[in-house]
């Protein structure tokens, strides 16, 4: 399984056809990441496996294959740091891309219909992994709340004493950096542009509540 992680992209071709260059590395990486994640707890649940194929877009004729490297990755002794690395090194500057990837890994973990605290450390660790601020992280966990549940503030990385044209500012910058366009440009994985949507509907929601709290 390391070896293709590590680097050994012309065996990666033949495990996974429909992916592109170089997001069969990136895919491999991610379902490794997963199957680690959804054994944090002890237990691997069915809805969990369900929500690794269906955020993965898995194709029907590569699930046994898919299946093969989810089961032997539970079963591995091996850490999932080495994995979250590989990761970080493929998107290396490309900060939402790799919030994204956090995303996911919620997305999987709250499968089940409950985060354990095994699994929100492990999704925390390889934020840290990934070089991710301990605010960025915030908004990635606040983001994922309901509008009328989340607090703007943390979404985009403000204070509520800081002036409104700072924090506009920094609505703006989030805004560049997870529209979903830029990262089709950037040949980001479909499965991080799906979240990068859900990113940007949390982010307008922020800054509209902001603009209304300043305004009162």
């Amino acid at each position: 399984l390391g070896s293709l992680i590590g680097g050994k992209v012309s065996r990666s071709r033949s495990t996974f056809k429909s992916f592109a260059q170089p997001q069969q590395v990136f895919a491999l990486a991610l379902i490794v990441l997963s199957a680690k994640l959804s054994k944090a707890d002890g237990q691997v649940s069915r809805e969990e496996l369900i929500a690794v194929k269906d955020k993965l877009k898995i194709p029907e004729h590569e699930l046994d294959q898919v299946g093969k490297i989810f089961n032997k990755a539970k079963e591995e002794s091996t850490g999932y740091e080495p994995y979250a690395k590989q990761i970080a090194q493929i998107y290396q500057g490309n900060i939402n891309v790799l919030e994204e990837v956090i995303n996911i890994l919620f997305y999987i973990a709250e499968a089940d219909g409950n985060i354990s605290d095994q699994e929100f450390r492990m999704i925390q660790h390889v934020s840290q992994l990934f070089g991710l601020s301990d605010a960025q992280f915030n908004g990635i966990v606040e983001g994922r709340k309901s509008s009328d549940k989340l607090n703007p503030y943390v979404v985009l990385e403000s204070k509520p004493d800081d002036n409104l044209t700072d924090i506009r500012k920094r609505y703006l910058k989030l805004s560049k950096e997870h529209h979903p366009d830029l990262l089709l440009s950037k040949g980001v994985p479909q499965e991080v542009i799906e979240e990068s949507k859900k990113k940007m509907r949390a982010i307008n929601s922020a800054w509209d509540q902001i603009q209304k709290l300043k305004s009162n």
